[in-house]
């Protein structure tokens, strides 16, 4: 029988629903071994010379399937020396590329199974052939004397290999480098000389074509400078060659990089190390115009240009062939695998799964990319395995091509040169669009004022380079255009001018928005409408990358949900070789601005109110107090020991203790420790607890408010505590109790109705919480009936009055009947009741629950401060200073009376003013009525 036609008989590989046919035909595979050998010579000379030499081997090894293939070819190779290594593993390589082909072919296997044999074959024989080497340099008393394994070297399998996808005929792309720390400083350069000859002889023992063939060709030509460096060096030089010159290339070669043999341990910590250079922080657009250029050169080198033929065509380098697959997936990854550990894939198929899954790629198009890939790889190995060249150019020749495409199982050339085309022509199109930069459209009509402010931007720093104006020129139109059809252009215009004024840098931001037309739309909108958030997003503008993160627009995870986010960030952080202490304040950083920015966005376009947004501002304080503790405390307690006694509590005061934050507000906190008799830490320098929880206090403000390379998190007042600035930053949980009920006055006993644990630290923390805070009500009860407490909040107002006056006619927080007031009130109510009630408004029904005030005079309070509130936490997110409305502009304006149901400016001041009026005469009525607490 023909070897050909008992091909065309074969089910074809890949299809799931043939799966039983697929063992059938294994079975079925040792009878006609007679017909395959007979024919194969005019199909596969390949295939042909393989079987003439392991004809018989082969009848016994059908009979084993393929299970444990590599391992039981190559069982006991650990013991040959160099000489007769080479030849076993020449051997290894006939009988597995011979059941591979054959498995292939009669579509037993699936393109993973042949690929991961064959890439198992390579792992293994390079990890035999150096430490053959390596044994005999040792045994010559070369290599200097050290306790790592395999000498410290270890090999990095790159490309093909590292993501488990060799051909038939891949060369393997290897990088060698050995751990410094292997060897004594005085050893170095001895053991770097005798590491370069261990790693050509293993070169030469698995790529020399001998009388007995070759194992794999070995390229090492992707090592770090390769044009002036030695084929091994050590992991310190790379990785300082990474850090200063690396490239995007290099970046995606490290995609499929893992250690295949060597030291192992060694190759993994290396590329933990190496992990920032080829994952970055922040969403990575710019990756995209640098996989674009490379593209083209490629293509240009290899003359690659020009119509697409299918004969003779690459399909590995040509258009829509397997690389261009490869570089849109990778760069995929480069653009988000940063953020994302769960794309750090290193297979094609498997990145594609997890890109899709992540949101990055639409599942239709996941799914067809990964079909035209395996179908590719499919017709690239048959072309391979008709001579094993390396070679992915299909055969020029009618009757070639006919040979490749008999064995995929199809007799019609015709028929299936169509149908390759059509593949090869859709994945152009799905990966053309993705890399090739568009056009730029025709720029809209200008004014001559707003040309006055674009003929500005070529100065700014953003633009000072080539490829940052190359880029912006692409945008620009649609940028403008977008801009024009705001509602109101040039204020739009006039604020991302301050937004592009104060970007250090460009083209990671402009290729984002290049790739994304969505987030312009999103940065005219807000810059026509909230000056303060374009300010913001000036000082911050990587937490766009949040946008496009999948969850920007999910429900809100709650503080619970963002405390364990953060948490495990930071501990990861720590973790990491390149982390510590000071990136995870960064890290903390980035993470509450993200958040933040969310939180503006938000409430800027109607998807959260005010009430939701002041809760949320908290959730997002919370979680930072509550993830950074422990690391604060971890960094004192390795030096002056673990918290002395029971531990401390945090208390958020003021806004925070009431979930009230608004994006501009500062945090209220107090700390309040125990140390239940404990004289000193247990650190190898102890402190008195005094001592330690005040540097507790300290470095916790530290970590809040001290301005880093990604910013700062808050501002922290710390002067609600006991004796203000004069007190102990920290105070002991006896002090605190004798102070509130002997010292106190009276605004501390009305700051103490919105104190709130929020994290703790030490054995007993949770329980000295609960303590902390049946403490607060107990001073509630005992204070609050007090008969000073009235005449008291009389004086403090009137003192509040004269020391500063409402900033503004359309101030919302300071002033006669406006928040403070009505708070400071409300706070009366929950002193007086001796009530738990945190927030204004359940302060104010506390008021009405303990018969301090009628229920109407209530409801008018309460209705004010929820319209004042509206008020306030709108115009800290508009304006970082006093609401101007001409500064604000329109677009500002119409947030304003959205957010406070006005229909003019002049409806919204008449209200304002109305409320300021009726809450005004009410607290007036109150504080002068003194009427005592409901028994």
């Amino acid at each position: 029988m023909e070897f050909n036609a008992a091909i065309t008989r074969m089910p074809i590989p890949h299809d799931p629903d043939r799966s039983a046919e697929a063992r059938a035909a294994f079975a079925d595979l040792p009878g006609r071994i007679p017909d395959l050998i007979a024919g194969s010579a005019g199909c596969s000379p390949y295939l042909w010379s393989l079987m003439q030499k392991e004809a018989d081997w082969l009848l016994g090894a059908l009979a084993q399937a393929d299970a444990g293939l590599v391992a039981r070819e190559t069982t006991g190779f650990e013991d040959l020396d160099a000489d007769a290594l080479g030849p076993a593993l020449r051997r290894a390589k006939r009988r597995v590329a011979l059941l591979a082909g054959l498995a292939d072919l009669g579509g037993v296997w699936q393109l993973e199974q042949v690929t991961g044999a064959l890439t198992e074959l390579a792992d293994r024989a390079t990890d035999l052939a150096l430490r053959a080497h390596l044994r005999t340099e040792i045994a010559k008393g070369k290599l200097p004397q050290t306790d790592a394994d395999a000498g410290g070297v270890f090999a990095m399998a790159m490309g093909k290999m590292g993501a488990a996808e060799l051909n038939y005929s891949s060369d393997i792309d290897l990088i060698v480098l050995y751990d410094d720390a292997a060897f004594a400083p005085d050893d170095q350069h001895e053991a770097r000389a005798a590491l370069i000859r261990v790693t050509r002889k293993m070169a030469a023992t698995l790529s020399d074509n001998t009388d007995h063939g070759y194992v794999f060709r070995t390229d090492l030509r992707l090592r770090p400078d390769a044009s002036v460096t030695p084929v091994c060096i050590s992991a310190s030089a790379a990785l300082a060659y990474y850090e200063a010159e690396g490239r995007t290339w290099e970046r995606a070669a490290y995609i499929k990089a893992r250690p295949c043999a060597g030291n192992i341990a060694a190759g993994e910590r290396f590329l933990a190390d190496l992990r920032p250079f080829v994952w970055r922080k922040h969403l990575d657009f710019a990756a995209i115009q640098d996989a674009h250029d490379m593209r083209l050169r490629i293509r240009d080198h290899k003359g690659l240009g020009g119509r697409l033929t299918i004969p003779g065509h690459n399909m590995k380098l040509g258009q829509g062939g397997i690389r261009e697959i490869e570089f849109f997936t990778q760069t995929r990854q480069l653009i988000a695998g940063g953020r994302d550990p769960g794309l750090r894939q290193r297979g094609t198929v498997a990145a594609l799964a997890a890109l899709a899954q992540a949101g990055w790629i639409p599942p239709a198009i996941a799914d067809e990319l990964a079909d035209h890939y395996r179908q590719h790889r499919d017709i690239e190995h048959r072309v391979q395995m008709v001579n094993d060249t390396q070679t992915h150019d299909l055969p020029k020749d009618p009757q070639g091509l006919l040979n490749i495409a008999q064995m995929t199982g199809e007799g019609d050339l015709d028929a299936w040169t169509e149908r390759l085309r059509e593949r090869l022509e859709r994945v152009e199109t799905l990966t053309d669009a993705f890399f090739a930069p568009q056009d730029s459209a025709a720029m809209p009509e200008i004014s001559e004022a707003s040309q006055a402010i674009i003929d500005r931007w070529d100065a700014y720093a953003a633009l000072r380079t080539d490829r940052a104006r190359q880029i912006f020129k692409r945008i620009k139109p649609d940028l403008l255009g977008r801009m024009a059809r705001a509602a109101h252009p040039e204020e739009a215009l006039s604020r991302f001018d301050g937004f592009l004024q104060g970007l250090p840098a460009g083209v990671q931001l402009f290729s984002l928005f290049e790739a994304n037309p969505s987030l312009i739309d999103l940065i005219v909108d807000i810059c026509a409408t909230a000056p303060g958030l374009a300010a913001y997003l000036g000082r911050h503008p990587e937490v766009l990358d949040a946008v496009l993160g999948g969850t920007f627009f999910a429900p809100w995870p709650g503080e619970a949900g963002l405390r364990a986010d953060l948490s495990q960030r930071l501990q990861q952080r720590m973790q990491a070789r390149d982390g510590g202490y000071e990136r995870a304040l960064d890290e903390a950083r980035r993470w509450a601005h993200e958040w933040q920015f969310r939180v503006g966005v938000h409430h800027l376009r109607g998807l959260s109110d005010a009430a939701q947004v002041g809760q949320e501002y908290a959730d997002i304080a919370d979680a930072a107090i509550a993830a950074l503790l422990p690391l604060v405390v971890a960094q004192l307690a390795e030096r002056h020991g673990s918290p002395p006694g029971r531990g401390a509590v945090v208390m958020g005061m003021g806004s925070l203790g009431a979930r009230r934050l608004n994006a501009a507000s500062d945090l209220d906190l107090l700390v309040i420790y125990d140390a239940a008799g404990v004289e000193e830490s247990d650190g190898r320098k102890p402190l008195a607890p005094r001592a330690w929880y005040a540097k507790l206090t300290q470095a916790l403000i530290t970590a809040l408010s001290a301005q880093t390379s990604t910013g700062r998190l808050y501002e922290v007042d710390m002067r609600l505590r006991p004796s203000g600035r004069q007190g102990p930053v920290a105070t002991s949980v006896q002090s605190f109790r004798d102070y509130q009920m002997t010292e106190a006055w009276t605004w501390e006993h009305l700051a103490l109705t919105r104190a709130r644990v929020i994290a703790s630290c030490g054995e007993d923390g949770p329980a000295l919480a609960d303590e902390v805070e049946a403490l607060r009500v107990t001073v509630l009860a005992a204070r609050g009936s007090d008969a000073r407490v009235l005449p008291d909040l009389a004086e403090m107002r009137a003192r509040i009055f004269a020391a500063k006056a409402p900033d503004g006619a359309w101030e919302a927080k300071i002033g006669r009947g406006r928040l403070q007031d009505i708070e400071l009130l409300a706070q009366s109510f929950a002193l007086r009741g001796a009530d738990p009630a945190r927030g204004p408004e359940a302060q104010l029904r506390a008021g009405a629950r303990h018969g301090l005030l009628p229920k109407p005079e209530i409801e008018t309070l309460t209705s004010a401060q929820r319209f004042l509130w509206r008020l306030q936490a709108a115009g800290r997110l508009l304006s970082e200073k006093a609401l101007n409305m001409e500064e604000l502009g329109a677009g500002g304006q119409e947030f304003l009376l959205r957010e406070t149901g006005c229909a003019d400016l002049p409806e919204l001041g008449s209200r304002l003013a109305e409320i300021i009026r009726s809450s005004g005469a009410i607290v007036d009525a109150a504080l002068a009525a003194e009427p005592g607490p409901d028994a």
